[in-house]
């Protein structure tokens, strides 16, 4: 059941919208998937670029949805939810004009406290973007051995100091919030590290998060079936975060035998959009386009 009082504080401003969009090249009649629906931003954009438009909207988080559902409520005659992991969506044969997946963390998952997604405000160790999968944060942090928690902080944190950091919190366990967990973990990073512009916690957070949700796997799945769904000439966006998304996509639409690559390089935000969310920083958009069979 979604707290209705939490989603008021579920918002989350899409990254690269207006490059997303006219790229996409949206056509009247049109059916689009947002494969990460988020509180429904790039959606919209997608519903009001063009008449009699029609949007598959994706989302893990029950919360997102409910949220999405109230943004998006005059278009609701032209938007089908579906709440999933867009890796495991039956994807039809050419069923869409263009495919569109952001990434990243809603700012509403971040900022509310009691989804444990992030160190700044003392929550449980959650992480989890479906509310019905059953393994959290805590679960890997103060169950997982030694080894297995080092090999998630390397390969999903890219951390160097990772194995280091698996003793120190295997010997300091339990952890129940946030806050304690990101305590440690500074408290014994290497002096070096403490006073970096990036808090010593980042990395280990990105890493947890990562394993708790399996993205990488699920990205790699989607990457690996939605192109299908692509109608010819058609185009999928991605907008990535980190090293580790980019390079799946990045190679994904490379290597794929029925994509065009468009995007060379990524497309990054620019000056305004930097200004006005710090947090897009990070962000790369990909497009590739379907080939003529």
């Amino acid at each position: 059941m979604v707290n209705q009082e939490k989603t008021a504080d579920f918002i989350h401003k899409p990254v690269l919208a207006g490059e997303l969009i006219s790229r996409l090249e949206i056509q009247p009649g049109g059916h689009y998937l947002d494969a990460t629906l988020g509180a429904g931003g790039h959606s919209r954009l997608m519903l009001a670029a063009a008449p009699d438009v029609r949007v598959t909207a994706i989302d893990r988080d029950e919360m997102a949805i409910a949220v999405a559902k109230k943004n998006l409520a005059e278009y609701s005659s032209q938007v089908e939810f579906w709440h999933g992991n867009f890796a495991a969506y039956d994807y039809t044969h050419q069923q869409f004009d263009g495919i569109i997946a952001d990434l990243g963390v809603s700012s509403g998952q971040l900022e509310i406290a009691e989804r444990g997604f992030s160190f700044r405000n003392t929550g449980p160790l959650d992480m989890r973007m479906d509310s019905r999968q059953s393994l959290t944060a805590a679960d890997i942090v103060n169950y997982w051995d030694e080894e297995q928690l080092a090999d998630i902080f390397y390969h999903y944190g890219e951390e160097r100091l990772a194995r280091q950091m698996a003793r120190r919190i295997v010997q300091k366990r339990p952890f129940n919030t946030t806050t304690e967990l990101a305590e440690v973990i500074a408290r014994s990073m290497p002096r070096r590290y403490r006073h970096s512009r990036t808090h010593p916690a980042t990395r280990f957070f990105q890493a947890l998060r990562i394993a708790v949700n399996e993205e990488i796997s699920s990205l790699e799945t989607f990457l690996a079936n939605a192109p299908n769904a692509l109608k010819c000439g058609a185009r999928i966006g991605v907008i990535s975060f980190h090293s580790l998304e980019d390079r799946l996509v990045k190679y994904a639409m490379r290597d794929s035998e029925i994509l065009e690559v468009l995007t060379k390089k990524p497309v990054r935000p620019k000056g305004e959009e930097l200004a006005e969310n710090n947090r897009s920083r990070s962000a790369k958009l990909r497009i590739a386009q379907r080939l003529s069979p």
